[in-house]
């Protein structure tokens, strides 16, 4: 395996939902699993899987959540981007440095290189272990055609930074941050994380689960609390408006691209023309030296839009779906709730029935005793109907436990939300304000050259008039 490194320098955006008429322009990454830019549904989890790390009470999981934010202690940077080209496969990996004062951690500094397959198994991980908590997204999996090449600097960068974003939001999250695959990713060589990555479900598990979050959408829940279904409207707006949002920037960035390439193609041609205007060279070598200066605040400006407004307006495009999984998966939760406790009754009714049924006329033609028979089964029923509660005791302690879980991160993410998205409406209006002051100065500079010319030009042809007159007077005194 051959390495070659990459100084990436720039970033680029890409755009999370591709209508039907340009789905045949979209350049599908899935046999390399690194080449990948936002993946909004990373795991197969619908929530039926329980872990017995989440903490023993609601309690205890509100006041972790409640954590002083200034007492960090794990620190984490994706850096040094690495192509590998090998006889099968070509793929990035980052650097993951990690510092910490954990006790848990047996070292204070670690590093390792990971590629992207090893952040996915992480997020599904998180997603199985908590499926309550709002984990981060990764970057998306489909690229538009002619946005980005394969493995160029802009793409890796992108991608680069993304994956920063998303190990570091689980490093801050008081849950997460303390989850043993977590620690695992962080620390383990690479042979050691491929040995531990096949201790996860198998696929024949993943996929019942994917049958059973599926029956559970089919069935819906009935009676989702107030504040869930507040919470799920809220996220169905800002999805709508987020991604609207999103689109608008993405065409504002497009068209200053455009722009800026017209303008690079106008300042030769006017360069060009002053070598054959001697009256206008003047001028027209003015106009091209403002319009170079455009462009390179310009370029600027388009450099801003693409690495800081457009990522931050694209990731809560994908946090908006993250939100949407979360709260099918606590809605699976409370389906299959109700699915057992409809089950129970249904049991229970059974059993305090005292009509006979087709099983009692069978065993009576089959020469056994009805009221044995109906004996027999109550005994069944009543086996059955413990069970039930036994499981349904559980489950409605996973939903307390979940219900928690998802209202104290709910009020976390908010706050990040509104934190990311202020400050990159302030960084794009000084931005902008900044491009637009300093090209007004420049056609400004134009213009006072221009006309203090013309003031230069205009007292030169007035200045003989007074001499000549004082000639002709001269004789006429003497």
């Amino acid at each position: 395996m051959s390495g070659i490194i990459v100084d990436p320098t720039a970033e680029s955006a890409s755009t999370q939902e591709i209508t039907t008429d340009v789905s045949e322009r979209m350049l599908d990454l899935d046999e390399d699993d690194d080449l990948e830019v936002f993946s909004k549904d990373a795991t197969l989890a619908d929530g039926s899987l329980f872990n017995a790390s989440m903490p023993t009470s609601p309690a205890s999981m509100i006041n972790q959540f409640e954590e002083d934010a200034d007492e960090k202690d794990i620190f984490v940077t994706v850096d040094n981007p690495e192509s590998h080209v090998t006889a099968i496969e070509t793929f990035i990996t980052y650097r993951v440095l990690t510092k910490t004062t954990r006790s848990e951690f047996d070292s204070c500094e670690y590093e390792v290189r990971r590629r992207y397959q090893d952040f996915h198994w992480l997020k599904g991980r998180l997603e199985e272990a908590h499926p309550t908590l709002i984990v981060h997204p990764l970057p998306e999996k489909f690229v538009m055609k002619g946005m980005v090449e394969r493995f160029n600097e802009d793409f890796i960068e992108t991608r680069r930074k993304a994956l920063h974003r998303f190990l570091n939001r689980i490093a801050d999250h008081p849950i997460l941050s303390c989850s043993e695959d977590f620690k695992i990713f962080l620390t383990a060589e690479a042979s050691e994380l491929t040995t531990h990555k096949k201790q996860g479900p198998g696929f024949l598990s993943r996929m019942g689960d994917t049958v059973r979050a599926v029956a559970a959408t089919v069935r819906g829940v009935k009676n989702r609390p107030e504040e869930f279904t507040a919470i799920q409207e809220y996220v169905d707006t800002f999805s709508q408006k987020i991604n609207s949002l999103d689109k608008v920037a993405l065409r504002i960035l497009k068209e200053q691209k455009e722009y800026l390439e017209d303008l690079k193609e106008c300042e030769p041609m006017y360069t060009l023309w002053s070598g054959s205007e001697d009256e206008l060279a003047e001028p027209l070598k003015g106009m091209a030296g403002c319009i170079d200066r455009c462009c390179r605040e310009t370029e600027e400006q388009v450099n801003q839009l693409s690495e800081n407004l457009v990522p931050a307006l694209h990731e809560y495009v994908l946090c908006a779906e993250t939100l949407k999984a979360v709260l099918r998966r606590r809605d699976n939760i409370q389906a299959d709730v109700e699915a057992k406790s409809e089950t129970l009754a249904n049991k229970m009714t059974e059993r305090e029935s005292d009509s006979k049924d087709l099983v009692f006329v069978l065993g009576s033609f089959l020469g056994k005793n009805p009221e044995e028979a109906k004996q027999q089964k109550q005994e069944r029923l009543d086996v059955e109907i413990e069970e039930l509660k036994e499981e349904i005791d559980k489950l409605e302690d996973k939903m307390e436990f979940a219900n928690n879980a998802l209202k104290g991160d709910w009020e976390r993410w908010q706050k990040n939300m509104r934190e990311d998205i202020k400050a990159a409406f302030m960084c794009t209006a000084e931005k902008n304000i900044d491009y637009y002051e300093k090209c007004l100065a420049v056609w400004e500079s134009f213009l006072l050259s221009q006309r203090s010319d013309l003031t230069v030009e205009s007292s030169g042809e007035q200045d003989p008039a007074p001499q000549e007159i004082a000639e002709d007077e001269a004789p006429q005194a003497t």
